[in-house]
């Protein structure tokens, strides 16, 4: 029988319920800010545990999002694989930037992803997303260092158990 780790379990629980905040039910004001959890879960994961997460990983991920959210079939998987593309091709740098530094790489890579989806939208006729839109990534970029130091810490608090 195959024994799961803390540390893969902390993996699995986290893009789970950062799939699941993607359903947290928001205020129609609030909802184009909404940052894009499973991208900021998927980034700490490609930073902090690059074998644990791969393309597969992130397509998988998406799928599953866009199948939970009642979204166009792809479009977060193709999104999530683009980001964590472009965070294994840069992970050297980026982990090594500090919390700042991370923060506006990772509204880059938002950014990147918000004109993704515009896009997608424009050629598969979708309605685009209201203007507002476009500041979610500056919501994930802020959020992201909160992300980070708890599951980091959460990570950490794994470790010390283990034997």
């Amino acid at each position: 029988m195959m024994r799961l780790d803390g540390q893969r379990v902390l993996f699995y629980l986290s893009l789970a319920l950062a799939v699941l905040l993607l359903l947290l039910p928001l205020p129609a004001a609030l909802r184009p800010l909404r940052p894009w959890w499973p991208a900021l879960v998927l980034v700490y994961w490609v930073l902090e545990a690059p074998g644990r997460v791969g393309l597969a990983t992130a397509f998988l991920t998406g799928l599953a999002a866009d199948l939970l959210a009642g979204t166009l079939l792809g479009d977060q998987a193709l999104r999530l694989t683009v980001v964590v593309f472009l965070a294994l091709r840069f992970r050297a740098r980026l982990r090594f930037f500090p919390m700042t530094q991370q923060a506006l790489a990772l509204l880059l890579l938002l950014a990147n992803d918000a004109l993704l989806r515009w896009l997608i939208r424009v050629v598969s006729g979708v309605p685009l997303p209201p203007p507002l839109a476009w500041a979610a990534p500056l919501a994930g970029a802020a959020l992201w260092p909160f992300v980070f130091l708890l599951l980091d810490a959460l990570r950490a608090r794994l470790r010390l158990r283990e034997p």
